[in-house]
């Protein structure tokens, strides 16, 4: 019988004509902070019990078994955080329970330090007073209630200190939509975060954040809505005993909001419909927003509306909206920097749609400036090609998951391969690239500015910088007249595992091309040598060899096998 293999491998097979020019479509920032607004919202079977030491070590978190890259707002949570962490151990509600340990503490006539745990009875045994009963006691009580008994034999002369130091183990049941159900273990007084950490977080796709069911011998007894806690950082507390379920509910409603917001999200609601102005306190305006539209679909067809913000705040939200915020309203100015061979300001104003000819007579470039060669960084186009970069390795991926094997060695083969890509892709996704725009000195004086843009006047350099997969990367001092291989040869040759097809040259101006056969190399220019490919497919390499061309150019390094 034949295996068939399914790898899971990144792929990349984009194409990189535009990769520096396109601009961003829409803003994809996800905020940290979020503004509550003025809307108030009302291991499976038989995993091991927690000792009252540990929790990371027995209760692993499940969540990252489940790589999603859905857009639900909350799917955040879940990422291991809470599943390897205990919960508070001050919960002022929480009712001391057979097993509890107390940390007791006496001084003074009568000294005394250790750790009491509490019997069936309900009592702990202090030294030279007797069994005290704190079973049922509100942990914010227990100081009270020991130091009374103390107090009883002792006066005034021996001091007290009483707490709770670990709550009961017990075991929580997590169900519903979440993407583990099963017994987790955990302490009386950890969260329902924790536990439902622990079973992997809520199902992205079909469970509900808001609907959250806390339940003992059948009956409800506490709800949790967690969008209380990712937006104003509140979570009620609840002592959990043995036995006590979780259930997850089903998600309902839905909506989605981009644009001029700081989080863009699908956002859950629990009624059919929810005003504006509740819907963009989820999403936090950015300022400068001046207009919403609302894409609503009615049968097999969408219609849109579309609203200033100052008049739409009533208008209502449904089911399955799309809400883009718009900025309609252009500032006034921009700010641009200068950096580099300058000596005049490095921060300059200018009005909106300036050009950037309306720079170049502000300059103070000094003796060694090379103004042809001037380089422009701009973050959208960094934005555009990470999205690009992160495209072409979904495509990839994808690609490699779907790909059969016919024979075990083939598929022993692909495995390998899989393994080094997997390897290679999570390196992939770290690099940033620098959102250089290649400019034309014939005419670059008519480019539009825009807000955030930094131009960088290289210095006339008598080195050539000679890296990527070559013996001794170094700088080497320029001379008229030589050619890529030459100075590759200066730095050692080729590595094992370089692509000698595969050397760039990049500009002073940022241009990247291919070294044709024997070109001269200028001054101010840098070679980079990329790897090679190291796998069997013929398919993947030739996905590999893409991403790491688009790497050099986006990020001007040569990314490792």
């Amino acid at each position: 019988m034949k295996k068939i293999a399914l790898l899971s491998v990144l792929s990349l097979a984009c194409a990189t004509e535009t990769y520096a020019f396109e601009p961003s479509l829409l803003p994809t920032e996800v905020s940290q902070a979020f503004n509550g607004g003025n809307f108030d919202t009302a291991s499976t079977n038989n995993a091991p019990l927690l000792t009252s030491q540990s929790v990371v070590e027995l209760s692993p978190s499940s969540s990252m078994k489940y790589p999603t890259q859905n857009k639900m707002f909350g799917s955040q949570l879940f990422k291991g955080a809470f599943a390897s962490t205990a919960g508070s151990t001050f919960n002022s509600n929480y009712q001391i329970n057979p097993g509890d340990n107390i940390n007791l503490r006496l001084w003074g006539a009568y000294q005394f330090n250790g750790t009491q745990t509490v019997d069936p009875q309900g009592n702990i045994f202090i030294p030279n007073v007797g069994p005290v009963k704190v079973a049922g006691v509100r942990n914010g009580n227990l100081q009270s209630v020991v130091e009374a008994q103390v107090r009883r034999i002792y006066v005034s002369n021996v001091g007290v200190y009483a707490a709770l130091e670990q709550a009961q183990p017990v075991k929580v049941m997590v169900t519903g939509f979440v993407n583990q159900p099963g017994n987790y273990g955990g302490v009386a007084n950890d969260s329902v975060i924790a536990y439902l950490d622990r079973a992997g977080g809520v199902d992205p796709e079909r469970g509900s954040y808001i609907d959250i069911k806390i339940m003992r011998n059948g009956q409800t007894i506490q709800q949790a809505d967690l969008y209380d806690f990712l937006l104003r950082g509140q979570i009620r507390p609840f002592s959990f005993r043995d036995g006590d379920v979780i259930v997850v509910g089903q998600r309902t409603h839905t909506f989605n909001v981009s644009g001029e917001v700081y989080n863009q999200n699908d956002f859950e609601f629990n009624s059919p419909a929810v005003t504006l102005a509740q819907a963009l306190a989820f999403a936090k305006l950015k300022p400068g927003a001046t207009n919403v539209s609302i894409q609503r679909r009615q049968g097999a067809e969408y219609r849109s509306e579309y609203y200033s913000l100052s008049q739409a705040y009533n208008v209502m939200v449904e089911d399955g909206d799309i809400v883009t915020v718009t900025a309609d309203r252009y500032a006034g100015t921009i700010q641009v920097r200068v950096d580099g061979a300058h000596n005049g300001a490095h921060a300059i104003v200018l009005p909106y749609g300036a050009k950037l000819s309306d720079v170049l007579t502000q300059l103070q470039p000094n003796a060694l400036a090379e103004v042809e060669s001037l380089q422009l960084f701009r973050p959208s186009v960094a934005k555009r090609q990470k999205e690009m970069l992160n495209v072409a390795l979904d495509k990839l991926e994808e690609t490699t998951f779907n790909a059969r094997s016919s024979t075990q060695e083939e598929a022993a083969l692909r495995l390998r391969d899989a393994e080094l890509v997997k390897q290679f892709i999570v390196k992939a996704r770290q690099v940033e690239p620098k959102g250089q725009v290649v400019l034309n000195p014939d005419t670059f004086q008519n480019v539009i500015l825009e807000q955030g843009d930094i131009l960088h006047i290289p210095e006339k350099t008598s080195v050539i910088m000679v890296h990527g997969e070559v013996a001794f990367p170094n700088g080497i001092e320029y001379r008229n007249g030589l050619s890529a291989k030459n100075y590759i040869e200066q730095v050692g040759g080729f590595s094992q595992k370089s692509n000698k097809s595969k050397v760039i040259v990049i500009r002073q101006n940022g241009k990247a091309e291919l070294v044709r056969k024997g070109e001269k190399i200028q001054q101010g220019d840098e070679i980079l040598v990329l790897p090679k490919a190291q796998t069997k497919g013929i398919e993947l390499t030739r996905g590999i060899t893409q991403v790491l061309y688009q790497i050099a150019v986006a990020a001007k390094v040569a990314l490792d096998l």
